[in-house]
């Protein structure tokens, strides 16, 4: 038409990322031999790999190209540059975190879900993904004991189903934030539960982190207990997360007592079992896990033991509409509805409104090599960790620190004959990192009751006897000689008892302290704090002073101070029943004060009562965390400590 404007020329120019037929199938045979040459010899690689950041900067760091360049170059480049300088999660001997192996046809079932870019948010836009979701999950459902009701939704991870599982049961039990729920969780429950709290809004008040025990579970004796407590405070007990498959230890909660509790009080039972919980697929993995089926949620990592590749997590709701009330949300621009009543929308279900598909890997595995296959290797994951137990048993220069449980179990090596815990720690320490430079093989370290442990963690289908033999004869054969141990200072050995809390007291009286930087050192621990340090931790604290029989703390209170015993002494109690004394130069509030996660930690775990006239110097948590942070020694000390302590409960 005369007169209107034209359009310009790039409106009808080609596709500029456009690529022919051939070219493609080219490419992908190209980066299919490149996979395959790496899965079928990646036992002869080292299992990890490292470089510096300069390393890496030297050979990546570089300007977008203006221009394209040959694919195959750029392949060679990933294969020279990038691709060695990993840890290897599915190599046969990395026994280190919970590493994870997948199968080659779920990493095709990844390929399929990239290529074809499916939005799996949907019902009207991807019917087909989203009910091949929905019969996957229906599998877990069924794995896990859960009723016809209940629901999930396939996420990035474990990390991700937790924290959707406390967004869900906030809405489903209380609504709005409320400054009054309570959390209760175990000390060895993973710390993606801190984060996803913090994230969510809970104060570091709103967590109840309860020691664990001898077993590393939770006593739900100790829960009723908190329970009461907050419930006496105007406090409403809302969630509990229990563990089916701790990372330290392996340990499974009682699940069927806590899940008691839980129903008796209308409080939800959250079960983290993105490590474990695929072990119900095994005999003696659904006898460990029993009780997780009356869970009113579970995560689970398909990523971990159901060997899929990453990412994939996922959360089952037992009521599963509680999913739904909990996210959906349908502003001006989304009105399309379903077709059907009984139509899906994941974008409903969880954080995600555009997704992947990520049940194509998970159903396309599972159909490839069917259930019986997974379960076999689950029950040889578990039998290689017993096998590492029996060996670690029967090997004098290596010590068993706690047994497999599914397919974890801790150890150390011995050290020389009169050395002390902390140069047998330091020992272990430099073993673990040797081995990680070494490359052959790769372990991880915890700490158990205070003390430096190697963590060893089967859960690799491509492992085997052999691998897990090597593991051991690595640490068992390391020559202490040549680690460097140094002269480290020893272990103290300091008094049993539990921690303490100011009660909010009317106290006697109040005022600025006396001590300078030498009645600091004097106290155990203490000793290496310089002038200037004691100073500023000195001058954050005030004097406090308790009459005898005057409570100094209250079990199960939430309270964040440290303090320093000036004058008199303490008794300190553990459910009505005294357990040990502090007096001058002794000092309590350290496992309160430390962080489990996030600004979260434990509640205090004892009642301490003034014996008679006493004096305490009181400090904010975080005086000491910076303390500890500016004194490595100190650091140490304060924690194996807290350590000795809750080993009284």
């Amino acid at each position: 038409m005369e007169g209107s404007p034209q359009a310009p020329d790039g409106l009808n120019s080609p596709d500029p990322l456009a690529l022919d037929a051939e070219t493609m199938r080219e490419m992908g045979y190209r980066v299919i031999d490149l996979l395959v040459q790496r899965v079928t010899t990646l036992s002869s690689e080292p299992v990890l790999r490292m470089a510096t950041r300069a390393d890496m900067e030297a050979r990546l760091a570089e300007p977008p190209p203006a221009e394209g360049r040959a694919f195959e170059s750029l392949l060679a480049r990933l294969e020279r540059d990038v691709l060695p300088f990993v840890g290897h999660f599915d190599h046969p001997r990395f026994f280190g975190y919970v590493p994870g192996a997948g199968t080659w046809p779920a990493a095709l079932g990844d390929l399929i879900a990239a290529a074809t870019n499916i939005d799996a948010g949907a019902w009207r836009e991807a019917a087909g993904p989203i009910q091949l979701e929905l019969t996957v999950l229906d599998w877990f459902r069924r794995w896990l004991g859960l009723p016809e009701g209940a629901a999930g939704v396939l996420v990035s991870g474990g990390s991700a189903a937790n924290l959707t599982a406390i967004a869900c049961a906030r809405e489903a039990l209380v609504g709005a934030m409320s400054p009054q729920i309570v959390i209760y969780t175990s000390d060895q429950t993973h710390s993606s539960l801190a984060r996803a709290a913090r994230h969510l809004g809970f104060r570091p008040d709103q967590i109840r982190v309860l020691p664990s025990d001898q077993s590393f579970q939770i006593r739900p004796v100790d829960l009723v207990a908190a329970m009461d407590v907050d419930l006496a405070a105007g406090r409403l007990p809302f969630l509990v997360v229990a563990n089916a498959g701790t990372t330290n230890t392996g340990t499974v909660d009682d699940l069927t007592s806590l899940a008691g509790i839980c129903r008796e009080r209308n409080v939800w039972l959250h079960v983290d079992g993105a490590y474990g919980g695929f072990a119900v697929l095994t005999e003696r993995g659904h006898v460990a896990l029993a009780g997780i089926e009356l869970a009113d949620s579970v995560t689970l990592d398909p990523h971990k033991w159901l060997a899929m590749p990453f990412e994939v997590g996922c959360l089952m709701v037992r009521h599963g509409e509680a999913l739904e009330r909990a996210f959906e949300l349908h502003p001006e621009y989304l009105q399309e509805r379903p077709d059907g009543p009984r139509a899906v929308n994941f974008a409903d279900r969880g954080l995600q409104l555009t997704r992947s598909s990520r049940a194509i890997k998970v159903w396309l595995a599972l159909q490839t090599f069917g259930v019986d296959a997974f379960r076999a290797a689950i029950d040889r994951a578990m039998d290689l960790t017993s096998l590492a137990q029996r060996l670690v048993d029967g090997d004098e220069r290596l010590d068993l620190v706690t047994p497999a449980s599914l397919g974890v179990l801790t150890f150390r090596r011995r050290g020389s004959p009169g050395a002390s815990p902390a140069e047998v720690d330091a020992l272990n320490e430099r073993i673990v990192g040797a081995l990680a430079r070494a490359g052959d093989v790769l372990l991880t370290s915890t700490t158990i009751g205070g003390r430096f442990a190697i963590r060893l963690c089967v859960l690799n289908h491509t492992s085997g006897e052999a691998d897990v033999r090597l593991a051991l004869e690595r640490v068992a054969d390391a020559d202490p000689t040549a680690m460097n141990v140094g002269d480290l200072p020893r272990l103290s050995t300091f008094p049993r008892s539990a921690t303490g809390r100011d009660a909010g007291l009317d106290l006697t009286w109040l005022r600025t302290h006396d001590w300078d930087a030498e009645h600091l050192r004097a106290v155990r621990g203490f000793d290496t704090v310089s002038d200037e340090q004691a100073i500023r931790f000195l001058g954050a604290g005030h004097e406090e002073s308790y009459r005898p029989g005057d409570p100094v703390t209250q079990q199960w209170a939430y309270a964040r101070v440290f303090y320093l015993v000036m004058e008199g002494r303490l008794s300190v109690q553990i459910d009505g029943n005294e357990v040990n004394t502090l007096g001058p130069g002794d000092y309590l509030g350290e496992i309160a004060a430390i962080d489990w996660g996030r600004d979260f930690s434990y509640g205090r775990t004892a009642t301490v009562i003034a014996a008679e006239t006493t004096r305490l110097l009181a400090l904010p948590a975080a005086a000491l965390r910076q303390l500890m942070a500016d004194v490595p020694a100190l650091d140490r000390e304060i924690r194996r400590t807290a350590a000795l302590r809750l080993q009284t409960r």
